[in-house]
């Protein structure tokens, strides 16, 4: 069979593109097709694989100014000729799913989510998203799009249902796997640090965190970057550390001495509790969607209900105070069923 795996651009490494990285080692001659790829990102992470970008890649900038290109990038998924290829299997967040196909030849969809900045997050601001008449015309292209998938993968329960909501569609659900391992999960310690590893983007709720830390005075460290870094930095007292951005061996030794995983933000699903707990590390999240399909509470870490300081240090005493009844061991059972394993045996029987 003759497959073609599509991905909407591949510019940074973040969550879609390590499960992009899992779809191509399953699959690996099959060729990847996107809307935008950096030179030193393809070198890196995809130094083998056949890439095909499209026109807009062509462009001088287009990369750093994708979000600007958003109402020219449903003419270019679609342009993609996919006519020799017996199925496809698009990685999609937002354009990727828009394909336009033989009759033949089979579509399935492994959605990360439902477009955020279309549904959820219509009425915030967002960089590239000039309007509300541009944000209405790519809703009605997105939702047409999904039309067009012959079957829909959902990354998790939570995103299985938005698309059940916003695509009138129904999905099964195959969770990412823990991709991100280590060799020796087992030589661990408590350095006295919580720890945040998170893009620096207004929805994360990383200024939540911080206001939270500011005030109780424990030991933070953030891993990640973003457009917020230098405000965040501003308003940090001492016990807060920015990193940056981090190698995985790099965040890996991060998470080995971490004491606990703080998780702001709502995850459609969320690997970073997954990689912190195959080290037996407990994890505090926001109680709302993927991280309850993840975070057993009491068992593997604990929950705060609302988005604001109060409650997320109010989540950190209660992680503190429950600290040595955690089981480290438990905690590493219960990442197991996310394995690459079962991951590549249930991507193999929906798409083949």
């Amino acid at each position: 069979m003759r497959i073609a795996i599509v991905h909407d651009w591949l510019i940074s490494l973040g969550g879609a593109e390590r499960v992009l990285l899992e779809l191509h080692r399953i699959f690996p001659s099959a060729p990847i097709y996107t809307l935008l790829a950096d030179p030193v990102f393809l070198k890196k992470h995809l130094p083998y694989a056949k890439v095909v970008t499209s026109n807009l890649d062509r462009f001088p900038f287009a990369r750093s100014l994708r979000r600007t290109l958003a109402l020219a990038m449903p003419m270019a998924v679609e342009s993609f000729d996919l006519s020799e290829y017996d199925a496809v299997l698009s990685s999609s967040v937002f354009f990727a799913k828009g394909l336009i196909l033989k009759p033949r030849t089979r579509h399935v969809c492994y959605c990360y989510s439902p477009t955020r900045q279309l549904w959820d997050r219509t009425h915030q601001s967002a960089p590239g998203f000039i309007g509300t008449a541009v944000k209405q015309v790519l809703r009605i292209w997105d939702r047409q799009a999904a039309e067009r998938v012959d079957r829909f993968i959902a990354i998790s329960a939570h995103v299985q249902e938005r698309i059940r909501r916003y695509y009138g569609r129904q999905a099964d659900v195959v969770y990412p796997p823990l991709s991100l391992e280590d060799a020796n999960p087992g030589r661990t310690s408590d350095g006295g640090y919580f720890l945040i590893v998170s893009r620096l983007f207004p929805h994360k709720n990383i200024e939540v965190a911080v206001d939270a830390f500011n005030k109780l005075g424990s030991r933070l460290v953030i891993v990640g970057d973003g457009p917020l870094r230098e405000k965040l930095e501003r308003a940090v007292r001492r016990n807060i550390t920015f990193v940056g951005s981090q190698s995985d061996d790099e965040l890996l030794e991060w998470y080995r001495h971490a004491r606990a995983l703080i998780m702001p933000q709502e995850e459609d699903f969320g690997l970073t509790p997954l990689e912190i707990m195959q080290f037996g590390k407990p994890v505090l999240a926001l109680r709302r969607g993927g991280a309850l399909e993840t975070v057993q509470e009491r068992i593997s870490g604990e929950f705060f209900d609302d988005p604001i300081p109060e409650a997320l240090a109010d989540g950190v005493k209660r992680l503190n105070e429950k600290l040595s009844s955690y089981d480290p061991e438990t905690i590493k059972a219960s990442v197991r069923r996310f394995s690459r394993n079962d991951f590549e045996r249930q991507i193999r029987q929906l798409v083949l």
